[in-house]
């Protein structure tokens, strides 16, 4: 769904206007309409606690703070922080922190809570694994992100990946709205889209998580080769073992790792732990 299918735009979020850091991958977006639609992504209320990565100049703050939730905000650029807190003095509901999300303890946060967030592009995969594998998960995470990266979380079989596998093991992934770079303020190299990602009730499968992703790192440890190819390297096994495992878990040998489903790798997984 791209900007303009799900509401007029034009309008500008209040904000600091600051000057960009392209070494921090800073990109403002100031539209009020996308801001809005993220936030309605993460049906975010009064009742939620929701965590911002990186506020920047505080305009998905504003939208985030409108809806009576409490946000806790957390910006990496040390001039910012100054600057928010005092954009945001009389905001009670509002904790403004500064850190890097890559050392973010997420088990300070209450249970249940929700990341909303316009993220930098190079955060994106390190912060899907934290959120995938902390003890104290969101129940919803509503990212602005790089289309292509954002289409690569929710892909599907013919188009898998390690991320794609990790983020889907834990969430429900979906896309929403596509943002076009010329909404940005220094505009990217390429347009943005929002992902979804709503945490499951349960695990998709009942396995040893450790050893699950063994087993999807060593079959993606050669993308371009067969599966026979890449487990056999993966897993240190011989070629004929490789063939053998994959076999009972009734998959052809000659596909690539891209190609597998979610079920498949469950079934690759229940026929390696046999």
């Amino acid at each position: 769904m791209k900007i303009g299918e799900k509401q007029k735009l034009g309008n500008q979020a209040g904000s600091i206007l600051l000057q960009n850091k392209k070494e921090l991958g800073q990109h403002w977006l100031r539209d009020k309409g996308i801001l809005q639609a993220i936030v309605e992504a993460g049906e975010v209320d009064e009742n939620d606690h929701v965590l911002e990565i990186g506020p920047g100049e505080g305009t998905l703050t504003r939208q985030l703070l409108d809806t009576g939730a409490h946000v806790t905000a957390l910006e990496f650029d040390s001039e910012l922080v100054p600057k928010l807190r005092e954009q945001f003095a009389n905001c009670k509901k509002l904790a403004i922190s500064e850190g890097d999300i890559r050392r973010f303890d997420y088990t300070t946060l209450p249970k249940n809570y929700k990341v909303v967030a316009n993220i930098p592009y190079y955060l994106t995969s390190n912060l899907i694994r934290a959120l995938s594998e902390t003890n104290n998960p969101p129940s919803l995470a509503v990212l602005l992100i790089q289309k292509e990266v954002a289409e690569r979380l929710c892909a599907r079989p013919g188009d898998m990946s390690i991320l794609a596998v990790t983020a889907q093991f834990y969430f429900e992934c979906s896309l929403d709205i596509e943002v076009p770079a010329s909404y940005f303020t220094p505009p990217p190299k390429v347009d943005s889209q929002v992902v979804v990602l709503r945490r499951r009730d349960e695990k998709l499968f009942d396995v040893d998580e450790k050893a699950f992703f063994h087993l999807v790192k060593a079959g993606f440890s050669g993308k371009r080769k067969t599966l026979r190819n890449s487990l056999s390297g993966g897993l240190a096994i011989e070629k004929t073992d490789a063939e053998e495992l994959l076999h009972r878990a009734g998959i052809d040998g000659g596909m690539r790792p891209q190609e597998l489903s979610m079920v498949e790798w469950h079934a690759l997984y229940l026929s390696h732990e046999a």
